[in-house]
């Protein structure tokens, strides 16, 4: 083909192709809606909170868990990128785009993205580099999954405009396929199998031409988009995708802006912003824009009618409310009633009721879209089922005989799952059929529907990845009776009572106290949520606001409460101070998520300061370390009683790659010669990007003769004192002890300190305020004997503390001549140790609120031959 004439057609087919993809993409059926009025593309688009990074990995979590994680990543500081920059790649990225996969739970807006894109090169306002632009679904390709085509003849199929032009290749153009929906995918995508397809113009499936386009092998030059649902991604190699991002929905400020676009009312719009704030539930489902479209359909209606009672504030109470909306609408608009007419007629009745059963039944098959015969199965009639058209969706149009089939599926993926917790409700109540049972039991005595309830519960704690977590706090909310009377007149039967609710209420908290993983007991909590009972919570919430809470004495369920208040609080947690609950290894694991949520923690530094970790904690520490998806360049452990073992673990860790901790602060433990030469050699290794190590913070402790009885002998440098007979030729001093062999070290201890001490024969080490009483014989001026002192006794015999008189004698298999004391004075806690080759075994720890200076103190009970030496 000529230049010349290569110019003209790009020209002409470029034009005719964007009038054409103008004309579909412009305006929408908002929340996938077929009937009524349709809405500019451009008036009510809002912007999308895209992420770039990541892998292509499968998630097959329940998408609610995927979504409420993704609101507590919300305006973190991650690397953004704009709608008309995903098929260029961020600025500094090594190497050429080739293909983008964009992953994004059921209706978090993917669709809609690569219409706006399509649209907005169409309308040439971006991307005017590109010459074609060809937006393909696979709900299209599954179509003609059974026909051969060429690559060639694929796009003259689907854009006529191309075949007009008589443009019989694009290796001259810069061409963008885009693939949307790959979780919709009917064919088998067989890249190991499918044989290698480089020519154009060659016939072939459909199952090869994508697999070769995806390989790079067929059209290299084009640049391909496919997005996918997080369940689907790993259909594709990862090695075939070149950048990852991920569709993350609306933003906080995101949804405000998506509601007052979609109301011209100001005073309308404020309010369902206020109102959606208030219930935490729908807050992190308005992530998702279609669930926003659900709540401004609710809400805007509710509003409207003025009708008496509360606004829904929970996920049952807006889903019933929205399935009355289209009642309301099929009677009003399709039946010709009145406003104030019964919503339900028993044509209505019985459409929700197939509509229910078709949900239930697809639900445990696994499948999101369907057909016609579907339908049919379930006693459906397609004119019938277009009037709620806000349930379900006819996706394909009958256009010019292209499509053969029509293909169908629900608005979301919870409106499904709202419609099959429905049929089993209904199912149940009518019939006292459990149909979440595998086998059904045949007995004339009345189903007990404390017993159906709590088989429920059981059977979604039995899924793998939570897939049943939405459908059975959809079912456990249509059990309570005021849910009910919303639908009175679909529901014939009521089925529970306020006595069938307490007792399931009463069995989650138990289930909730058998030690569950968080995500399970996060669900049940919402099922809780969902019964209205908040029990657990507001007793957290009460210890918390004040400053009652003892986490010392916290059951199982209560833990799991204050994690999910934690989680589900609405306010980013930009550092999480784990003291601030527990300085233990326990709150560490128990509020590990919690920790994980935290941006400090996951962008950049952990600070576990002065907590009781040991080395248990540490390895359950360095086990997160070892997650290639670990973004923690700063850990500090200091005070947390790390010994040999724990270091060792951190090593381990740190042999991990990637690893990204550069500095890590171990002062204050005691990592023994081995732990230091561990982690030392991680410093040197080349290969590992840890640059600094803190680990020895021994404070430097010295006697003074002025300060020392007479009977008491310095040596080694002032660093050992010993017991002996005759008098040392010491100075007057009035700071001495004149009666009991005792000294106080004129070193104040300041913030946290930590020393070391070797002893002979009977000896006291101690804290103490300077003003402790030393003039006379009386036990008052005796170490830990006064409420200005605290003491530890070491003697063969064993050990003991003692403060304000009060002795308490600590059980140790062994003793030795070796202890550590460790003071954190704006903590108030005072422990000491018992040191033993390279590790400490706890022995006691006062905790308590230092009101004066602090000095330590050493105190020598026998007559001659107790020593200590400051190590």
């Amino acid at each position: 083909m000529k230049q010349e004439k290569l110019a003209d057609c790009l020209q002409i087919c470029g034009r005719e192709l964007k009038c054409g993809l103008k004309k579909k993409f412009q305006r929408v059926f908002e929340g996938i809606a077929k009937a009524g009025q349709s809405t500019l593309l451009n008036e009510f688009y809002t912007e999308l909170y895209i992420t770039e990074g990541g892998t292509a990995e499968v998630n097959d979590e329940h998408e609610v868990r995927q979504i409420e994680a993704a609101s507590r990543k919300a305006d973190r500081a991650e690397t953004t990128i704009r709608p008309e920059d995903i098929l260029k790649g961020s600025p500094g990225r090594d190497g050429p785009i080739r293909t983008v996969m964009t992953k994004g739970v059921a209706g978090i807006g993917k669709t809609v993205l690569t219409q706006k894109l399509t649209l907005d090169w169409a309308e040439d306002k971006s991307n005017q580099d590109i010459h074609f632009m060809f937006p393909l679904t696979f709900r299209e390709l599954n179509v003609v999954k059974e026909r051969k085509f060429s690559l060639m003849e694929l796009i003259h199929h689907f854009f006529s405009e191309t075949k007009a032009a008589g443009i019989c290749s694009f290796e001259d153009f810069q061409v963008v396929l885009i693939f949307d929906g790959l979780d919709e995918c009917r064919l088998p995508l067989d890249f190991h199998n499918n044989e290698v397809l480089t020519d154009v113009t060659e016939s072939t499936s459909v199952d090869v031409l994508l697999t070769n386009l995806i390989r790079g092998k067929l059209l290299p030059s084009a640049r391909l988009w496919i997005t996918t649902r997080p369940a689907a991604a790993n259909q594709i190699p990862p090695d075939c995708v070149d950048m990852v991002t991920e569709v993350r929905g609306f933003t906080d400020s995101q949804k405000e802006e998506y509601f007052r676009k979609r109301s011209r009312d100001e005073e309308q719009a404020s309010s369902i912003i206020s109102h959606m704030k208030k219930s935490q539930s729908l807050h992190i489902m308005c992530h998702i824009p279609v669930f926003c479209w659900i709540t401004a359909t609710v809400l805007e209606e509710l509003l409207r009618s003025r009708e008496g009672g509360d606004l829904p504030r929970t996920l049952t109470e807006m889903f019933i409310h929205h399935l009355v909306v289209q009642a309301k609408v099929k009677k009003v608009k399709y039946d010709g009633g009145a406003e104030t007419d019964p919503h339900w007629s028993p044509d209505s009745r019985s459409m929700i009721e197939s509509l229910g059963k078709l949900a239930f039944e697809q639900l445990q098959r696994g499948n999101l879209i369907f057909y016609e015969s579907d339908l049919t199965e379930c006693g459906i009639d397609l004119e019938a089922a277009s009037v709620f058209s806000g349930v379900l969706t006819q996706i394909f149009k009958e256009e010019s005989g292209l499509y053969q089939d029509k293909v169908f599926c629900f608005v979301h993926l919870s409106v499904q799952e709202f419609l099959a917790a429905l049929h089993v409700h209904q199912t149940f109540i009518n019939s006292g059929i459990n149909l979440l049972e595998e086998q059904q039991q045949t007995t004339s005595n009345k189903p007990d529907p404390t017993v159906f309830y709590q088989r429920a519960v059981d059977e979604a704690l039995q899924s793998p990845n939570g897939h049943l977590d939405l459908f059975l706090r959809f079912l456990l909310g249509l059990s309570l009776p005021t849910n009910q009377n919303l639908l009175r007149g679909l529901l014939t039967q009521t089925g529970s009572s306020s006595q069938t609710n307490q007792e399931t209420v009463k069995y989650i908290k138990e289930k909730i106290s058998e030690n569950v993983s968080v995500e399970r007991s996060i669900s049940l909590f919402h099922c809780l949520n969902e019964l209205k009972d908040v029990s657990l919570v507001e007793e957290i919430q009460q210890s918390l606001r004040s400053g009652r809470l003892s986490t010392d004495e916290l059951s199982p369920a209560q833990w799991s409460a204050l994690g999910f208040i934690l989680l589900s609080s609405g306010e980013h947690l930009d550092m999480f101070d784990l003291k601030k609950y527990s300085a233990s290894e326990e709150a560490l694991l128990r509020l590990l998520p919690v920790v994980k949520a935290s941006k400090k923690v996951r962008s950049c530094g952990l600070d576990l300061t002065n907590n009781n970790l040991q080395d248990s904690g540490v390895e359950s520490l360095s086990a997160g370390l070892e997650s290639p998806h670990c973004k923690l360049e700063a850990l500090r452990l200091s005070g947390c009683l790390v010994t040999e073992e724990g270091c060792a673990s951190l090593a381990s860790a740190l042999s991990f790659k990637p690893s990204n901790l550069r500095e890590l602060d171990l002062s204050y433990n005691h990592p023994g010669d081995s732990g230091e030469k561990m982690l030392r050699a991680k410093v040197e290794d080349p290969d590992c990007r840890l640059e600094t190590l803190r680990y020895r913070q021994t404070d430097t402790l010295r006697y003074r003769q002025t300060d020392t009885l007479r009977k008491l002998k310095l040596s080694d440098n002032n660093r050992k004192v010993t017991r002996v007979e005759e008098d040392q030729s010491y100075p007057d001093h009035p700071d001495r002890f004149d009666r009991w062999a005792q000294l106080l070290c004129r070193t104040r201890l300041i913030g946290r300190c930590y020393w070391e001490v070797k002893w002979r024969e009977v000896v006291h080490i101690s804290v103490s305020y300077r003003g402790i009483r030393r003039k006379g014989g009386s036990y008052d001026c005796w170490f830990g004997f006064n409420d200005q002192s605290w003491s530890l006794r070491c003697s063969d015999e064993g050990y003991s503390v003692c403060h304000n008189n009060s002795q308490t004698s600590i059980r140790s298999s062994s003793v030795s001549h070796r202890v550590s004391v460790y003071v954190d004075v704006p903590a108030g806690t005072l422990s000491f140790y018992r040191v033993s080759s390279d590790s400490l075994i706890h022995l006691h720890t006062f905790n308590t609120t230092f009101t004066q200076p602090l000095y330590p103190g050493f105190g020598f009970w026998s007559k001659s031959g107790s020593t200590v030496f400051l190590c």
